[in-house]
């Protein structure tokens, strides 16, 4: 029986090349964005990445773009404390929104930055999807279940990518998906399929280009 949440299948070429025609042309970081009124014009397509901090957010950016160090890793935890807007071509943003569910920063930035990203996902009108990064070897936390309910009431479609898959033996990603599964299954606003990805590997990195350029 086919789970409620299956694995996305891999792509026709077609779909494969959209991918590569949108992540592999130009791409350049735009800007930082602190404050509501810092963003861009609504005038594009635009999709975003969430995630909990050290998911691998900026590493699979890296990999969707062929770029090294397009967007910044860092081994500090929360170190992106800014929405960061990269425009790809001119028909899309791609947005890396600031990691959440660490206990390193001040009380006071944490709630700045969580006010920042409910105000931003409840009033972006062009956003077409979240891609919820889940790390692979934990499956869904109760903190990533605060950012799926905030999805909700906001009406915004999620997707969820599991990363960081080449740390995991094959029975270990069953667990991690039928846990995560679990969760998503309580959420309306999820979309029915699951990315399953690895930056270093670079696996699954085709797949999610080709759903990305297919919104």
């Amino acid at each position: 029986m086919t789970p409620q949440f299956p694995i996305v299948e891999p792509l026709d070429e077609d779909a494969i090349r959209k991918g590569r025609s949108l992540f592999l042309g130009p791409c350049d970081f735009l800007k930082g964005v602190v404050a509501m009124d810092g963003l861009p014009p609504a005038d594009r397509v635009e999709f975003c990445f969430a995630g909990r901090s050290n998911v691998g957010k900026s590493s699979l950016i890296n990999a969707l773009t062929g770029r090294k160090a397009l967007a910044r890793t860092s081994n500090t935890p929360g170190r992106t404390q800014e929405i960061n807007f990269f425009e790809l071509g001119e028909t899309h943003y791609m947005v890396d929104l600031p990691g959440y569910g660490y206990a390193e920063a001040p009380v006071a930035v944490v709630e700045k930055w969580q006010r920042l990203l409910k105000n931003y996902l409840q009033g972006r009108v062009t956003l077409r999807r979240v891609f919820l990064l889940i790390d692979g070897r934990h499956g869904a936390k109760a903190v990533d279940e605060e950012i799926m309910a905030l999805l909700d009431r906001a009406a915004v479609p999620f997707q969820t990518v599991l990363t960081k898959l080449d740390k995991l033996k094959k029975s270990d990603i069953e667990t991690s998906l039928e846990k995560t599964r679990k969760v998503l299954a309580k959420h309306p606003t999820a979309y029915p399929a699951i990315v399953l990805t690895s930056s270093a590997k670079g696996e699954g990195v085709e797949t999610l280009r080709g759903v990305i350029a297919g919104l």
